[in-house]
């Protein structure tokens, strides 16, 4: 089979869509990071008008929980298919694809892709949370990794993604005006959200006169910290065809990376040609060849944003933009809603609407090909949601109405 041959197109819709409120760090308690997740699920099965009877599958990525104990508590009646993408943030929307894979495979009829995030301790510990303690997630062990970079002060993502754009602003001529249109332009679409936790506008003056963080990136250059879960449920395209909301179907999917990506930020040790950028070129490549279409039949784009270089980094990856030339493609007001050429971020995203580790993008990605987002994009066909840059997999994932 070769990587054009897509045995997952259109073969299965995403059906339901859940999320808790979402919360300032730690503002969560005294719920627990498995209770979220619990009332995500519930409610993206509701969504869809399904029940927890229907589910018999989970598709996780990232520093996930025990599946079985989730089950339990659910009450799920049978397991029949459970997977997770490795890495962290970069299979949010690769998260999907592997439920696509298992429906579409038959080990599973209804499958759950949820995050939840907590950043405060829980009276269940640590070992729940994504996060678990604040601090925890660099309380680690020495490695020969960390050894590798800790000395030259690599260490967290802040420091280690400030790397990569310091050298694309040193090849290409990218500017902090560049990494600000991006900021100002997602808070203003979180403004207008309810669900965002950021929702005053930011203007140029202030991201200036924010605090340097790890130069080139100030603090509107970094997103959120906060608690809650999102939850997306997939099925097979003809059972969505019955269910509650019009089948919102999966084109295409992939995850992964180049080899030498591997561990990304916390190595560094990627060829040059991927150094300064989203280390997504070769999944992009991989999802147009499977979905039969390219970049220019995106309406609306959701790229994770953790950091906002990486947003322009991986408009040059997909094609959005030329290598090297995605600063003046957002200066030149692209990326704005509803007058842009292709939209992005228009829930605000991770800088301004909620850090969910990238599922509120899969979830955007639904409600407006629904027609149902409060940015809406008009006649949005096509949404393209990604997860990462990040280490191995980064993921994405295009969807249709």
């Amino acid at each position: 089979m070769t990587v054009t041959e897509n045995t997952l197109k259109d073969k299965t819709a995403v059906v339901g869509i859940g999320a808790t409120p979402y919360y300032r760090r730690g503002q969560s308690l005294p719920q627990t990071p498995l209770e979220m997740a619990g009332k995500a699920v519930i409610a993206a099965l509701d969504d869809a008008g399904l029940t927890v009877d229907d589910l018999d599958g989970f598709a996780l990525y990232s520093m996930g929980f025990d599946t079985s104990l989730l089950a339990q508590w659910l009450g799920v009646p049978d397991v029949k298919f459970t997977a997770m993408l490795t890495g962290g943030g970069g299979g949010a929307a690769g998260s999907v694809g592997l439920a696509s894979a298992g429906i579409v495979s038959g080990m599973a009829d209804v499958v759950v892709s949820v995050m939840t995030l907590q950043q405060a301790a829980s009276r269940f510990g640590a070992s729940f949370a994504p996060r678990g303690k604040p601090g925890a997630t660099y309380s680690a062990p020495p490695s020969p990794e960390g050894n590798f970079i800790q000395p030259a002060g690599l260490h967290g993502p802040g420091q280690m993604f400030a790397v990569l754009a310091m050298r694309h602003m040193h090849l290409y001529g990218t500017t902090r005006e560049h990494f600000a249109e991006v900021a100002i332009s997602t808070r203003a679409n979180a403004v207008r959200r309810p669900t965002a936790l950021m929702r005053e506008p930011l203007t140029l003056d202030q991201y200036f006169d924010a605090r340097m963080i790890s130069d080139p990136l100030c603090l509107f250059d970094f997103c959120l910290e906060c608690d809650g879960a999102v939850a997306v449920v997939t099925t097979s395209a003809e059972r969505a065809r019955d269910l509650r909301h019009p089948p919102v179907y999966v084109v295409a999917s992939a995850h992964g990376g180049h080899g030498r990506w591997g561990q990304a930020i916390t190595w560094l040790g990627m060829p040059d040609e991927y150094f300064a950028s989203s280390g997504h070129r070769p999944i992009a490549q991989r999802l147009w060849e499977m979905a039969g279409v390219g970049p220019e039949s995106v309406d609306v784009a959701l790229l994770y944003d953790h950091f906002s270089p990486m947003v322009l980094m991986q408009l040059e990856d997909y094609g959005f933009a030329p290598v090297g030339e995605s600063g003046p493609f957002v200066a030149d007001g692209n990326i704005r809603w509803p007058n842009g050429s292709l939209p992005v971020n228009t829930h605000g995203g991770n800088l301004s609407e909620a850090y969910i580790i990238g599922m509120t993008h899969v979830k955007e990605a639904v409600e407006q090909l629904r027609g149902t987002a409060v940015n809406q994009v008009d006649g949005a066909q096509f949404a393209l949601a990604t997860g990462g840059p990040a280490s191995i997999p980064t993921s994405a994932l295009l969807l249709r109405r």
